[in-house]
């Protein structure tokens, strides 16, 4: 009972720090002249850094907040702004991920899902119609045998090599703002692989639109994202037709209309956000404008293949003639289209604007002053704090408008500004459960050599990649994250990659402290979380975590806890049981003439309060 106890004080203690912005100021010391008013709010050299790092990186490697300083805190930024250093080691990281280059066509005709592959199999005359979906060890050698012959993958693997790829980025970019904004506009242009039918389009929706653009303007970035076909077929744009076109009158057998989904996404979230003033009838309108926008067709098997006979057959010169628009995966159909005339916004659009009047209207909402408004609110709660202050958030939203959506300017205000180094906003973001992985494997400057054995931890503290449902995305506040199952799996999951039992996963815990280890347990705690979390005033926490440190069974009695009081709101489904197997690492074990476990000691402070705040 006594050890459950701790556990539970632990929690409670968590949930208790990670809630409040409590911040002890500190002597201000002697500093150069800088651009970053930090020294006003009270905080060294090193503690700056330490802020710049938490908020635009996935966190510090050993010794990284010591060389800032000494490159210059500006200087970092401005490099981290221009986004070219160097990627040398990542791109060796990702070799083994052959998806990541692929276009959307290759992926569409490779990765395929199981009920395509069995209807492809029947037509060739594999199956019979009753045979087809049975359960049956032959059935299935069967399917895998037609799959393998045709050069098929299951699109599980696809989403694997996605998820890998991202966990990898976060740990071993060294543009790592870029990596951070391309989170934060995923997120805000979100879709998700529970919808099938958009799965198979992230990789390249991700790659080629949001890292690209994720430190330009706004505006591009809007385009980007509505000519996506991951976009357009999670929010079913590429559906949407006028109920007057042609396309419709022809196709009577499958009656399809306006769809708003997109429209009204656009707008709510992408854009003016709920309050920008708009109402129904500019959604409706805003859906008319985008009729006819819609997927390129690939392949035999895949999207689009309605009116691929229709491309094919027709002159090029006489589709661009006639409206048609057709770039990379991206189609116009302009007979689809709603031409008539339409109003949004206060805004006249003419008869026959065509394709020219959908980029108008991106343009237009991306302009908005209520979409800078929105937008810079977003970037302040993601940067500074769950309640960034309205002086700041108005001044960021000024930038926005007067540089016409520049995201780069957007970051340079919101960095230069008071609010941001202010006392109340350091260490005031809860960490999300990947920005926790990644930076506990940053901290311990890890090998990682299989980063799918993660996916399931993150499953389990409540953040599966790429898979939330609604278009709204992850909510960026610490109390989304805050509960005692989720922070049970957290304490787990320090203490499992501290002891060594995530596999694929390497790193010299003596080596991070120069090769000498702590004469105790207390001492040990004093050195690794100077280590860990470099900057930070750590009375508290010592005084903390210091009745853990030599709890008998604390992982398994952990473990056992966050099972209990997981529940379906904070884990989604998991990946076999084989992705997390145990693996011993010598390197994470104390030698035996200590009374202490050092391998627990960092564990405890993974999951500690303070850790979990960035």
């Amino acid at each position: 009972m006594r050890s459950i106890r701790y556990t539970f004080v632990l929690v409670i203690a968590t949930v208790s720090i990670v809630a409040t912005t409590a911040f002890r100021q500190p002597m201000p010391e002697q500093y150069r002249p800088s651009k970053f008013p930090y020294a006003r709010a009270g905080l060294t050299q090193q503690q700056a850094a330490a802020h710049l790092l938490n908020r635009f990186t996935y966190g510090p490697t050993p010794g990284q907040v010591d060389a800032v300083v000494k490159q210059g805190l500006e200087k970092w930024f401005e490099q981290q702004l221009a986004a070219d250093l160097s990627e040398k080691e990542l791109t060796e990281r990702l070799k083994p991920f052959d998806a990541l280059t692929l276009s959307n066509t290759d992926i569409v005709s490779t990765y395929r899902r199981n009920a395509d592959v069995a209807r492809m199999a029947r037509a060739d005359g594999i199956f019979t119609n009753d045979s087809v979906g049975t359960d049956t060890p032959e059935y299935r050698m069967a399917l895998q045998r037609y799959r393998e012959q045709k050069g098929f993958r299951p699109e599980r693997d696809l989403i694997r090599q996605l998820v890998s790829q991202k966990i990898t980025r976060a740990v071993y970019s060294q543009n790592q703002l870029q990596e951070v904004l391309t989170d934060f506009w995923l997120n805000h242009f979100n879709v998700s692989t529970a919808k099938n039918s958009c799965s198979r389009f992230i990789l390249a929706y991700e790659r080629d639109v949001i890292r690209p653009n994720a430190l330009g303007h706004f505006d591009k970035l809007l385009l980007g994202t509505a000519q996506a076909p991951a976009m357009l077929l999670y929010l079913d744009n590429f559906t949407s037709v006028a109920s007057d076109s042609a396309a419709r009158r022809k196709n009577n057998r499958r009656p399809r209309g306006l769809n708003e989904n997109y429209a009204r996404e656009v707008m709510e979230l992408h854009t003016l956000g709920v309050d920008g003033g708009y109402t129904q009838t500019d959604v409706t309108e805003a859906a008319r404008i985008l009729t006819g926008w819609t997927v390129y067709p690939m392949g035999t098997e895949a999207f689009g293949t309605g009116y691929t006979r229709m491309l094919e057959n027709v002159d090029e010169e006489r589709l661009v003639a006639r409206g048609f628009v057709h770039q990379g995966d991206f189609l116009f159909m302009a007979n689809r289209h709603d031409t008539n005339e339409k109003h949004v916004l206060g805004k006249h659009f003419p008869a026959g604007g065509g394709y020219d009047e959908g980029k108008a209207l991106l343009n237009m909402l991306a302009e908005h002053p209520a979409t800078a408004t929105f937008i810079a609110r977003k970037i302040a709660i993601r940067f500074v704090s769950d309640t960034p202050p309205q002086a700041l958030v108005e001044r960021m939203a000024r930038t926005f408008r007067e540089r016409h959506g520049d995201i780069k300017q957007v970051l340079q205000t919101m960095v230069t500004s008071v609010e941001f180094w202010d006392p109340q906003a350091v260490r005031a973001k809860t960490k999300s459960p990947v920005e926790l992985m990644a930076s506990s494997l940053r901290a311990l400057d890890a090998d990682v050599n299989d980063p799918q054995v993660f996916i399931t931890w993150l499953r389990r503290m409540g953040q599966p990649l790429y898979a939330y449902q609604a278009p709204t995305g992850f909510p960026d506040r610490g109390q989304y994250w805050i509960n005692t199952g989720a922070l049970l799996n957290r304490m787990n999951f320090g203490l499992a990659l501290a002891d060594g039992k995530i596999k694929g996963t390497g790193f010299d815990l003596l080596a991070l402290n120069g090769n000498h280890e702590p004469e105790s347990a207390y001492d040990a705690l004093v050195t690794y979380g100077t280590l860990l979390m470099p900057g930070r005033t750590l009375d508290e926490t010592v005084k903390r975590l210091t009745p853990l440190l030599n709890e008998p069974d604390l992982q398994e009695k952990v473990k056992h806890a966050a099972a209990r009081h997981t529940d379906n709101k904070t884990t989604a489904r998991t990946e076999p049981d084989s992705l997390t197997g145990e693996a011993t690492m010598a390197q994470a074990q104390p030698t035996a003439q200590h009374e202490y476990r050092l391998a627990q000691v960092l564990g405890i402070l993974l999951g500690s309060p303070e850790f979990q705040r960035r």
